[in-house]
């Protein structure tokens, strides 16, 4: 009698499986939404067997924290990219982070909605953690050199300034970028996230008035 999972096993091996597995997860994510799916289908849209995803992940949530800890590290690796070390200046570099999350969010739905729309416990994973920090890494320098023109007692903490940003540009995302009620305004998902971002950074000094 043949074994039904001997062929997915020499299909996936050298850890193939793992990832396949993400890759099914991420587009059932993108069709059903993060609590629209089970292991198994899961399991059946990656080819194999439903007690295969077993080898690699605990459950569910499990094979969703991963493909949040991949999108986390494209993100970062995207919004590095942007802000290249602060040029061609300290301003347009710290737009440039704005304009890689929407960008980030169009290209990579599946991984942004893992991320930040399937209810994750991110403090509670550390490799989730760690990804999503150098992610959040890139806001802070980039405010840090936003703000090195003032004096010290005049700079707001970078670490504020960032997640304020991060927040807007979720939020433009979700009203402007995917779809939502917001994208029928006779202006770009950009367009908002960039004249909303200079409003707050010349309510805060950072650029001129």
């Amino acid at each position: 009698m043949s074994d039904p999972d001997a062929e997915p096993r020499k299909s996936y091996h050298h850890g193939n499986l793992r990832e396949a597995l993400v890759e099914a997860t991420l587009r059932l994510i993108e069709e059903k939404g993060p609590l629209g799916f089970t292991l198994a289908e899961a399991a059946r849209a990656a080819g194999v067997s439903p007690a295969a995803p077993y080898r690699h992940f605990k459950g569910r949530e499990d094979l969703i924290e991963e493909a949040a800890r991949q999108g986390f590290l494209l993100f970062a690796e995207q919004m590095e990219r942007a802000y290249d070390d602060g040029r061609p200046s300290a301003l347009s570099a710290f737009l440039a982070t704005g304009r890689a999350y929407l960008a980030f969010a169009r290209a990579y739905p599946g991984h942004y909605i893992a991320m930040f729309e399937s209810g994750v416990a991110i403090a509670g994973n550390p490799d989730l953690a760690r990804a999503a920090d150098r992610a959040m890494s890139v806001l802070i320098r980039a405010a840090e050199q936003l703000a090195a023109r003032l004096p010290a007692e005049r700079r707001p903490p970078a670490t504020m300034v960032a997640n304020h940003i991060w927040a807007f540009s979720h939020g433009v995302v979700e009203l402007f970028a995917r779809g939502r009620p917001g994208g029928r305004a006779p202006y770009s998902a950009e367009e908002m996230l960039e004249s909303g971002t200079a409003i707050y950074l010349r309510g805060l000094g950072l650029i001129p008035g």
